[in-house]
């Protein structure tokens, strides 16, 4: 294949998936307890745009699902960049921020700060995404250093360190909840995942972590491909090996922590959808990063859209509609790696 025609498949993937996020989108926000045309849907977001939305679909569409179905498509991307991230950097197919760890790590910072300071908007829109940072990047070290032997990472050890730290780190986070009684139900709930009563205050929130998060990778895609080969030829390739892992580890931490914070702990997203697309489009972190952190926001948004509509009005957490669908998957990879050997 000639680099020409590797360029146009490349954009041909990232259009489609393009095209297809948007459809998703439009679906999602058509589609609930109340069904809108779709065409409703685009009129709704051009009058609002223009100043002239009054009626209450347009309440609807511009206030209430809009915010929410392009959140779902913020968690998912950055659910599913930070599963390629992790992925690549400990060169383990099982790795996903909820294996290892790192949305309970989240989890139990978000839960800190608002037991600590309360539910302020303030501690809402700063303290939240703060100890949700804080304590997925001290999760995701911790980790770290206990799969380590003599400075190299075992994928068996990361995998068990990452699961008892997350059981251990669930545990910690039901504790502090019995202390702070007045806030559990809603803690609770949000620790099963959802995305119900957000704000278009989320979607900046997120949208500017994600952002920030995606900076090192994207330009430092080369780098990730040679982490693949193993820390000594990668440095000898002239990777700065532990400080880009530094790098690389605080991008993931941070997308992760912005997506805990807003949508709490949704589990699978970051582990399914990199291998889907990497049968699709290969092991090149080039196309590989956007291709998934589009494909990743597709799927939430199908899972959010499933779990309003499938019992409703009652609306189910999305992290059950994700845990349903990626249980079976996690333990599709466990055999297909056993198989492998």
């Amino acid at each position: 294949m000639t680099a020409s025609s590797e360029r146009n498949r490349h954009a041909l993937t990232l259009v489609g998936l393009t095209i297809a996020l948007a459809a998703a989108i439009i679906v999602g926000v058509a589609f609930g307890a109340v069904s809108l045309p779709p065409g409703e849907v685009l009129g709704a977001v051009s009058r609002s745009l223009s100043g002239h939305g009054s009626t209450l679909a347009d309440a609807l569409v511009v206030d209430l699902r809009l915010p929410r179905v392009l959140l779902a498509a913020l968690v998912g991307a950055s659910l599913a960049l930070a599963g390629v991230l992790y992925q690549a950097l400990f060169k383990n197919p099982l790795a996903d921020p909820y294996i290892l760890g790192v949305s309970s790590g989240a989890g139990l910072g978000a839960t800190l700060s608002l037991s600590l300071l309360g539910t302020s908007y303030l501690a809402r829109a700063a303290g939240v995404p703060l100890g949700a940072f804080a304590g997925a990047l001290l999760t995701m070290l911790l980790v770290v250093r206990l799969a380590s032997r003599r400075g190299r990472l075992d994928p068996t050890s990361l995998l068990l360190a990452g699961i008892a730290i997350s059981y251990t780190l669930s545990a910690v986070t039901s504790f502090v909840l019995v202390f702070d009684r007045e806030s559990m139900t809603s803690v609770v709930y949000w620790m099963m995942g959802g995305l119900g009563n957000r704000s278009w205050g989320h979607v900046t929130t997120l949208g500017a972590m994600l952002a920030a998060g995606s900076m090192v990778p994207l330009l430092f895609h080369r780098e990730l491909d040679l982490m693949l080969l193993g820390d000594e030829r990668a440095g000898q390739l002239g990777v700065a090996v532990e400080r880009f892992k530094l790098l690389a580890l605080g991008s993931a931490s941070l997308v992760v922590a912005g997506a805990v914070s807003v949508s709490g702990l949704i589990g699978f997203v970051g582990l399914m959808t990199p291998h889907m697309v990497r049968l699709v489009v290969g092991p090149r972190h080039r196309l590989l990063l956007p291709a998934s952190a589009l494909a990743g926001a597709i799927v939430l948004v199908v899972a959010d859209l499933l779990a309003r509509i499938v019992l409703a009005p009652v609306e189910i957490p999305v992290g059950i509609v994700t845990a349903l669908a990626g249980g079976p998957f996690f333990v599709w990879l466990l055999v297909r790696k056993e198989r492998s050997r």
